[in-house]
């Protein structure tokens, strides 16, 4: 199998520091900033956009630690042993992450958005404008066990 090489087109900046933190991201704020060699005419057009899907690398992830394809989610034996594609983990084959954040602003080459689950330093692979065209056109399902699990993801830190 040929390997990909794939580069950070920008950065995060916002005050979660820890890895480890899942909940809490309500409200939060984050500064997408692109690298140097991408000019900020690349976000030209996202004014008119609300919301981007942002697929980034969880690079604080310790690449040590073995990979567990199959697990309850967080751990927890409350909830069914599933495959590590039924879960939204950060410690996965290629450690990549995906979330639709709302734009607030952008300027110059800078994107300010509002929840986006990736820590302060995340690499940014790719920036997506969110069409509702792409969006599913039926009802999402999924097991009950996960709304419970989210209660607290969005939310405004205490």
């Amino acid at each position: 199998m040929k390997e990909i090489t794939i580069r950070p087109v920008a950065y995060v900046h916002n005050e979660r520091k820890d890895p480890l933190t899942d909940d809490f991201w309500g409200e939060m704020v984050s500064e997408i900033i692109l690298v140097d060699n991408i000019p900020s005419e690349a976000l030209k057009g996202l004014e008119k956009i609300s919301h981007l899907e942002i697929i980034f690398y969880f690079h604080e992830v310790d690449k040590n630690k073995k990979i567990n394809y199959c697990s309850r989610p967080r751990g927890s034996s409350k909830w069914p042993k599933i495959g590590i594609f039924a879960q939204r983990k950060r410690n996965r084959p290629n450690y990549l992450g995906s979330t639709i954040v709302k734009l607030l602003t952008r300027v110059e080459n800078k994107l300010y958005v509002q929840n986006l689950d990736a820590m302060d330093g995340t690499p940014i692979i790719d920036i997506k404008p969110v069409y509702r065209e792409f969006l599913p056109n039926d009802e999402v399902e999924q097991p009950k066990w996960v709304s419970h699990i989210m209660q607290d993801y969005w939310e405004v830190s205490i």
